[in-house]
């Protein structure tokens, strides 16, 4: 990780770590202060979420078993990015470059969706899903108009039990209800709105 001006890593000593998610300690001097703080945090590949855009202003949402939660919710497709492209990939093309095959990879994985052959997959910058304990960001995208692939058999390994476009309306209902609570598709939700790219 690029360490911005006045931050420095003193330590870091690692505690667990397996192919999804490293766990450290670290003694950190941060710009306000002189002493280093410790830390923990746990170091997570990035993501993509992707709001799959269809030629009538509807978004794919996947319905998904989530075990830590216990629960199936409706989100916006995501998958995590392998292929080594960590840190500040914000900045070179290459590395964007790969970012959005992944996108890809996984609409067509997870919703059974392609982009349409004048389909366009639009970057909307990055988050921090949870800053006080991690460093994983979620990079998004909207891709429009997207249709269902040709061909599709869903990977059970994913836990996917449906996969449908709602409207805008359908949607906002589901997350004043609390239908909708992943903090994924709620921001991307948001950038989507900020950035006026739903239909009203």
């Amino acid at each position: 990780m690029q360490e911005g001006e006045g931050w420095e890593t003193i330590s870091s000593d690692r505690h667990f770590a397996n192919a999804h998610v490293e766990v450290v300690i670290d003694q950190v001097r941060t710009p306000s202060r002189a002493e280093p703080r410790s830390w923990t945090v746990v170091h997570r590949k990035g993501a993509v979420i992707i709001a799959p855009m269809t030629r009538d202003g509807k978004i794919v949402l996947i319905r998904q078993e989530r075990i830590p939660i216990r629960a199936a919710i409706w989100e916006m497709p995501s998958g995590q990015i392998d292929s080594g492209v960590t840190g500040d990939t914000d900045r070179g093309h290459r590395a964007w470059k790969a970012i959005e095959e992944v996108a890809l990879r996984e609409l067509r994985e997870e919703a059974g969706y392609e982009l349409g052959s004048d389909g366009e997959l639009i970057a909307l910058g990055y988050y921090f899903s949870s800053p006080g304990f991690t460093d994983e960001r979620g990079y998004f995208f909207l891709a429009r108009p997207v249709a269902p692939c040709p061909v599709y058999v869903r990977d059970e390994s994913e836990s996917i039990l449906d996969c449908r476009p709602f409207s805008t309306a359908e949607i906002r209902r589901k997350i004043a209800e609390n239908e909708i609570r992943d903090a994924n598709t709620l921001s991307l939700w948001a950038r989507l709105w900020a950035c006026d790219l739903l239909s009203r």
